[in-house]
């Protein structure tokens, strides 16, 4: 269920979808770094503004599911016109800085971005550009990312399946707003 908040900046509204506290697993893999499995917890919240707050902490796994170290973290800022382009300025703890550039796709809750901008440290890693597809599926939130660096094409290397993270104030909020007249056996409701 896509909830938009009364406070949600007007211009946010078609990015509402991203709002709130995600958690859960992918595939890292590209040439040069380790192939894993990794957990990830991200969250987009807003204080009123006219941009959303991006979080995103990811972590290697090992074969029973358990954290074993830090894998990636990501801080960002996302922005969308009345023209459905979006905007989103990202750095990264291994030392680079981005600017995305993309578009909400046509009535579905979709996100392609493409890196417009990339400024790098001199510890970062090589890296020369991406991509990445966010969408909205059956509650979940889904994406891909690709990357190039100068000896390697843009090629896919990571990708989640994540689920909304359900806090008791939520469940207590959904409570309250159920209807009235909600059937007492739970089966009359399905009819």
């Amino acid at each position: 269920m896509i909830e938009i908040p009364s406070d949600l900046h007007k211009d946010l509204v078609p990015l509402a979808f991203l709002l709130g506290d995600w958690a859960g697993a992918g595939v890292h893999d590209f040439p040069g770094s380790e192939k894993c499995n990794f957990g990830q917890e991200v969250s987009f919240t807003h204080d009123g503004r006219d941009f959303l707050e991006y979080t995103s902490h990811s972590w290697v796994l090992d074969g029973d599911g358990g954290k074993v170290r830090p894998l990636e973290s990501e801080h960002g800022f996302w922005r969308i016109d009345a023209h459905r382009k979006v905007e989103v300025t990202m750095v990264r703890d291994d030392g680079v800085v981005e600017i995305w550039y993309g578009e909400l796709a046509h009535q579905k809750p979709q996100i392609d971005l493409v890196t417009d901008a990339v400024a790098r440290t001199a510890a970062a890693r090589p890296y020369s550009g991406g991509k990445r597809l966010y969408g909205y599926v059956k509650s979940d939130l889904m994406w891909v990312g690709e990357k190039q660096t100068p000896e390697v094409e843009l090629r896919p290397y990571m990708s989640a399946h994540l689920k909304k993270v359900v806090t008791p104030e939520d469940v207590e909020r959904w409570a309250k707003a159920l209807p009235d007249d909600m059937p007492d056996d739970g089966i009359a409701f399905f009819k």
